[in-house]
């Protein structure tokens, strides 16, 4: 919101009204929860990027210097997909949380958009089985925080919709949140005498998002290279016989820097000193890595905590015991 991803303190966010506009501005003034739970959100989105991309030539990177200029450049599948296709689901994550924890001020409803108790139809009455079934509970309001995120994070493209890449951040935002509410499950509670399933109480939960992490990175590594129309509002797919990408596939408009080398101006900090697999094939492999030119192996020595043992009531203590790890690290 003010320029790098990792300005997390939302007072220090709306504070700085004047980068923001529109939707933006408003959420701030008016609902400042909701803020404080877009800076959660954040926090989330870094350290998942950082965990699908841990072993990619740019493993999003934390150091806010250079985040901010890999986030702003308009290419490239690798710096700009990831992230902009994790920050909406982020913004939902923690938005839907308000029913269970009393934040943010979104309704409470287990069943979908209000829907309690007993409604009639496929909400609620008896199952396949014959079992009793009723919405219950606290279920994740995705829709709640379907909306706050699309508030929050389209608001800025809106502005410049007729612009290649404002149509692409529109079209990734939409993704990223397609990537939670389109696999919302459900879970059940049986309750009766003696563990029988006489009734039961469902209610609507969001996937993991560790398994939204993984989906997003399937349509990263799937990425469909598009250009404008003529128009200016329609995203034409680059190449022959390729079908037009969908709601949920990611696009991008420019190939990326390659990343291996430092340089100010994209952003990379380069591969050099990375730690790589010296016998993989893949993307950690030292190959791929460290852009052939080479890797040397290193000896260190780390400290973790071993000998654990539990003492009653109720601490654990360790011994710190030293382990030496072979690392091949790039040239």
């Amino acid at each position: 919101a003010v320029g790098s991803p990792l300005v997390m303190d939302p007072n220090s966010i709306c504070r700085k009204t004047k980068r923001l506009a529109g939707k933006q501005a408003e959420l701030c003034q008016l609902e400042p929860e909701i803020v404080q739970e877009v800076a959660k959100g954040t926090k989330l989105g870094v350290r998942e990027c950082q965990y699908q991309f841990r072993f990619r030539r740019w493993n999003c990177t934390s150091h806010s210097k250079y985040f901010g200029k890999i986030l702003q450049q308009g290419k490239a599948p690798a710096p700009l997909i990831p992230q902009n296709a994790l920050q909406p689901p982020v913004r939902v994550y923690p938005c839907r949380c308000a029913c269970a924890h009393g934040r943010a001020g979104a309704p409470g409803s287990a069943a979908p958009r209000g829907e309690r108790a007993r409604a009639p139809g496929p909400t609620a009455g008896p199952g396949a089985d014959g079992t009793a079934w009723e919405w219950g509970g606290c279920g994740d309001d995705v829709q709640f925080g379907y909306e706050k995120s699309q508030q929050f994070m389209d608001a800025k493209s809106k502005k410049g919709k007729n612009d290649i890449r404002a149509l692409i951040d529109l079209h990734n935002n939409e993704a990223g949140r397609l990537a939670v509410r389109s696999y919302m499950r459900t879970e059940c509670k049986c309750h009766g005498l003696s563990g029988s399933c006489t009734l039961r109480t469902c209610w609507r939960k969001m996937p993991h998002f560790r398994e939204v992490g993984d989906r997003l990175l399937e349509r990263f590594n799937g990425a469909f290279k598009v250009m404008g129309g003529n128009d200016g509002k329609t995203l034409i797919p680059v190449g022959d016989n390729i079908k037009p990408p969908d709601k949920q596939d990611l696009i991008y408009s420019a190939d990326s820097p390659d990343f291996c080398s430092a340089n100010r101006k994209t952003g990379s900090l380069g591969t050099r000193g990375r730690v790589c697999n010296s016998t993989a094939m893949d993307t950690s492999g030292c190959d791929l890595l460290c852009c052939g030119r080479g890797h040397r192996d290193e000896t260190v020595v780390l400290e973790e905590n071993c000998l654990c043992r539990f003492h009653w009531c109720c601490v654990v203590q360790c011994r710190k015991c030293s382990v030496r790890q072979e690392l091949s690290l790039c040239v």
